[in-house]
């Protein structure tokens, strides 16, 4: 449990520093409206993660992107035995009511159900879901 929680920070501050580095005023600006960060972190089944990271890389960014949902940050870890079953990412979201309007119109949405349908025709990808919603320090670069 303490190796997750660091790598879910560690992935919080990564993307603070990609954020601060590369797109400081975008990134800033959406802390300062009160924007807030959703970490996080699946367990995939034994031997699916290269098919979970198949489906987020040629279906679900696209279908997040279709429902307002802003990709931040996605991350492997380099380290076992997580490296064998992890996927963290990092998504914003303007507040947590729009976080909740998002992600039910995503549960909801047609191309979703028929791309999940058929990336577990041999079984579930993911066997745990972790989420956290985060919001900037009042020190953070992002502020």
């Amino acid at each position: 449990m303490l190796l997750r929680n660091s790598l879910a920070l560690l992935a919080i501050l990564a993307a603070a520093g990609i954020g601060f580095r590369f797109g400081r005023s975008t990134t800033a600006q959406a802390a300062a409206n009160g924007h807030v960060f959703e970490v996080r972190t699946y367990t995939a089944a034994p031997g699916k993660l290269e098919a979970l990271h198949a489906r987020f890389r040629d279906n679900t960014v696209q279908i997040f992107n279709k429902h307002g949902m802003k990709s931040i940050a996605y991350f492997a870890p380099s380290d076992e035995p997580l490296s064998k079953n992890t996927l963290i990412y990092i998504l914003e979201f303007p507040s947590r009511d729009a976080a909740k309007k998002s992600w039910d119109e995503f549960r909801n949405d047609p191309e979703w159900q028929k791309v999940r349908k058929e990336s577990e025709a041999n079984g579930e990808l993911v066997t745990k879901v972790d989420s956290v919603y985060t919001e900037p320090t009042d020190y953070s670069p992002l502020k």
